[in-house]
């Protein structure tokens, strides 16, 4: 809802085409998924907004001129009062981004939803209070400041530290007066750009991450071939192991080049599932056999205890990838001669449990777990050949199924991971 003070204004008929206008840029930005597009839109919307609010002050330095022409006309100015409130009330109402207008005194004249659950104030309004009764931010206290001096401010970045961290693009521009000595007042447009700031984060520490991976086993690559060019070609036993080590590095870095790609595809929505009833203890016994020569290296027994009987409702290779993903985890770290056991659960969801006899995982980490290049260990986890991607991809593909993956942990007696499937619609 926009908030105005009470006297009522007409304006002309080219602010009320204009008002039309900014309405229908609304409309359009709601419905654009584009971030850059909608920006677009918001600005063109913050400029129509910044003359019609213009507009409405000067009709309110003039109100005997208004007072005649509605007299010349009553029939017409009433029902065009009305239509104005009712569009302007509903443009601004729609608006995500927030909307804040103040006087030369800095208080605040108009403001929409969106500012409000921006502010929160108390008392439970926004108007006639000062800017600084709202928020001691000092970015956005300058930005409106030098508004007020006839000077616009754009690309201002301004943080909240409530409940949630919130970023916005503050935009502030100035409101002329009709006399030309300075401004009248300031209008500013709060862009929510929380996400985009989030995103960039998670693509920074992807690539900073993706980087430091590949450049491990890389730099042991070129380390042993050039240690084999410079004449170790010529011993065989330190030739072999030589090839051996850069064949487990080269190996490493394909996986990881993999898992990117398939987590990526996952993430961006190109991954289609064909989900169907699958018979769960056949499948079971399918992962194990290929991971059966794995586990017998480490010297860990699977077992199978799910009910011959068992279906549950799923895409058969992916269902297939996320158990081979849980089960080579559990035969990685675990204790030696150790066990992973899988059972089943039905209930409101299916679940699929990976049970293992390792040494638990502790509680800081736990939460963090399915977090892409996360890892408990990351000494061990390398030494096994983990890329840090295998437990993000089971949370991403359980996900795209309409379930989840969860994981409870004891230190000295192993962890679990559930898989939580719905039942088919």
């Amino acid at each position: 809802m926009i908030h105005v003070p009470n006297r009522q204004i007409v304006l002309p008929t080219s602010a009320l085409v204009l008002l039309a206008v900014c309405a229908v840029l609304i409309a359009v930005g709601l419905l654009v998924p584009s971030l850059t597009a909608r920006a677009i839109l918001a600005v063109l919307v913050l400029i129509g907004v910044a003359v019609l609010i213009r507009t409405a002050l000067l009709a309110r330095l003039s109100p005997n001129e208004h007072q005649t022409d509605s007299k010349a006309d009553p029939n017409e100015s009433e029902p065009g009062i009305f239509e104005l409130g009712k569009l302007l009330d509903a443009t601004m109402s729609g608006m995500r981004e927030g909307l804040l207008v103040v006087n030369r005194d800095m208080r605040v004249v108009a403001s929409n939803n969106a500012a409000y659950r921006l502010f929160n104030p108390t008392p439970r309004r926004l108007e006639s209070q000062r800017l600084t009764e709202l928020t001691r931010n000092p970015a956005i206290y300058s930005a409106f400041l030098d508004a007020l001096k006839g000077i616009e401010r754009t690309g201002v970045k301004v943080e909240t530290h409530g409940p949630e961290r919130l970023v916005f693009d503050l935009r502030v521009v100035p409101l002329a007066s009709t006399n030309g000595a300075g401004a009248e007042g300031a209008l500013g447009v709060f862009f929510d750009i929380t996400r985009i700031e989030r995103l960039e984060s998670v693509r920074q520490e992807f690539l900073s991450n993706v980087s430091h991976e590949l450049r491990t086993p890389l730099t042991a690559i070129l380390a042993f071939v050039e240690t084999l060019e410079t004449g170790a070609m010529e011993d065989q036993e330190s030739n072999h192991r030589f090839l051996s080590i850069i064949r487990k590095n080269a190996s490493r870095m394909h996986g990881l080049i993999d898992d990117i790609l398939e987590l990526t595809a996952i993430e961006g929505g190109n991954v289609q599932l064909r989900s169907a009833p699958i018979e769960l203890h056949a499948l079971v016994n399918e992962v194990i056999s290929s991971l059966a020569t794995k586990a017998f290296a480490n010297g860990i027994v699977i077992t199978n205890n799910v009910a011959p009987d068992a279906v549950v409702h799923a895409d058969a290779r992916r269902l297939e990838q996320m158990l081979t993903n849980l089960i080579e985890n559990g035969i990685k770290f675990n204790r030696e001669k150790g066990q992973v056991t899988i059972r089943s659960e039905s209930g409101t969801r299916d679940k699929i449990l990976v049970e293992d006899t390792g040494e638990g995982i502790p509680a800081q980490h736990l939460e963090r777990l399915f977090e892409r290049f996360y890892r408990v260990d990351r000494a061990r986890s390398r030494e096994m050949g983990g890329t840090g991607l295998g437990l993000a991809i089971v949370k991403h593909l359980a996900l795209l199924h309409g379930g989840e993956v969860t994981v409870t942990s004891e230190l000295g007696k192993g962890s679990t991971f559930v898989i939580h499937l719905p039942h088919p619609v």
